[in-house]
């Protein structure tokens, strides 16, 4: 069994003394593992560093096997996004959200909007909005997407500012009225081409933490890697706001 393809690198974790296992999300094989000789040693561990992207040719003898990876740079983000604390939790949240889909089945989309996402580290108000929809894209890619289309209520797709907790679907201002108070708020910056507050971002990651919490991590008995909290902390100097939602 043969194939390459490109992939952004994930993380490693060494294996006996001199090798690591690379995890890497790629194109057009998902999230898949292999080994790669050597790669604990000095000279390919600055290529494996989360965030590079490379391109690998994978081989094993049956599909199920781990398989050994060759391992080509292409893009080497990694000792960039090492100094910066956002970029830090960034990419390792990005990462634990990858680690929510299974190994080996194939999200195109996903690898896509990662390798975009890659080019916004020097942007952090512009990372952590693309981040909100990364998540939201995580949802659906999961089987849980919100209907931020149209209400809930009047099935109409004007003015919609809330998001129902129990059914994730948007609702109009008007309807919202006598519950705001019980539901979340729909950032513009979701639905509009438009660029987002500080407390826009601070709703969204609100919105897609409950659901992600809600429909993923608990039902799995998880929790979020606190690189989260983190990395919304060091973009946005606060924690998203905590909601009970009813």
């Amino acid at each position: 069994m043969e194939w390459t393809d490109e992939g952004i690198v994930l993380g490693t974790r060494k294996h006996g003394e001199a090798n690591a296992i690379l995890e890497v999300m790629t194109h057009g094989h998902g999230r898949h593992l292999g080994l790669v000789r050597g790669g604990a040693g000095s000279r390919l561990r600055p290529m494996l560093q989360p965030g590079n992207v490379v391109r690998v040719v994978w081989r094993a003898r049956l599909d199920e096997h781990l398989g050994h990876y060759q391992v080509e740079p292409l893009q080497l983000y990694g000792a960039s996004l090492l100094t910066a604390s956002h970029a830090v939790y960034g990419i390792t949240h990005l990462a634990a959200l990858c680690r929510l889909l299974p190994e080996r089945d194939p999200h195109p989309d996903v690898h896509d909007r990662l390798a975009e996402i890659l080019d916004l580290f020097g942007d952090p108000l512009a990372l952590a909005a693309a981040m909100v929809r990364f998540e939201l894209q995580m949802l659906a890619e999961l089987g849980f997407g919100l209907d931020l289309e149209s209400c809930a209520a009047t099935g109409t797709g004007g003015d919609l500012g809330f998001v129902s907790p129990k059914s994730g679907r948007a609702v109009s201002r008007a309807a919202a009225a006598p519950w705001q108070d019980r539901l979340f708020r729909l950032p513009a910056f979701l639905s509009e081409d438009v660029t987002p507050s500080p407390e826009d971002l601070a709703h969204g990651f609100e919105l897609t933490g409950f659901f992600i919490v809600r429909r993923v991590l608990e039902p799995r008995g998880l929790a979020f890697v606190d690189a989260r909290d983190g990395f919304v902390s060091a973009v946005l100097g606060r924690r998203p706001p905590a909601r009970i939602a009813l």
